[in-house]
């Protein structure tokens, strides 16, 4: 149970009912920050734009590497909901769920290329306590990447900081999107 209740559908505007409806096709459940945040509507549309203008404009590394690197900072910062709900997209992208099981040993498992090892290394370097990036690392995943994608995954680990902070400060648990309680929607 969150810190602050969900707003209910019979409490909901048009809008907000359109969001709520919209959300549920998409996920097959409503996913509780949603309705959490709805309590302040402002902040939800910046929120759901914000969320679809930053999902639009990630095309420059491969999903396996950012979905890897943002499930990595939910790991660390303990979000139990984004792990269920990153799973779930995981999981809806066609990419390899069991070796998220190994993520904590990453740097030496073989389950993981050299392209993700950096990415999930640069997720444990700003999720920390304090952020603890080196100017060789940078240069390393420039390297690979390029400049856009150094931008683009350095901003999806910083939004997924926010997200897991956030959900985390709110006591937002994970709401069986892994499972399939909460997810009806089918795999693709």
């Amino acid at each position: 149970m969150p810190r602050i209740s969900v707003k209910p559908t019979a409490e909901a505007g048009l809008l907000l009912k359109l969001v709520y409806r919209i959300a549920k096709r998409r996920y097959g459940a409503v996913p509780e920050p949603v309705t959490v945040a709805a309590h302040h509507p402002g902040l939800l549309r910046t929120s759901v734009v914000h969320e679809l203008m930053a999902e639009k404009a990630s095309t420059r590394l491969p999903v396996n590497v950012r979905d890897l690197a943002v499930y990595r900072v939910a790991t660390r910062i303990g979000c139990s909901w984004c792990v269920d709900f990153g799973t779930m997209l995981q999981k809806h992208a066609g990419l390899d769920i069991d070796r998220l099981k190994q993520i904590d040993d990453y740097a030496t498992s073989p389950a993981f290329t050299r392209p993700e090892r950096l990415a999930l290394a640069l997720a444990d370097a700003m999720s920390g306590e304090t952020v603890t990036v080196t100017d060789e690392q940078i240069a390393e995943l420039e390297a690979e990447f390029g400049r856009a994608g150094v931008v683009e995954l350095t901003y999806q680990i910083a939004l997924e900081n926010s997200r897991a902070r956030m959900n985390s400060a709110l006591g937002i648990v994970d709401q069986g999107f892994t499972s399939g309680e909460a997810c009806r929607v089918p795999l693709p």
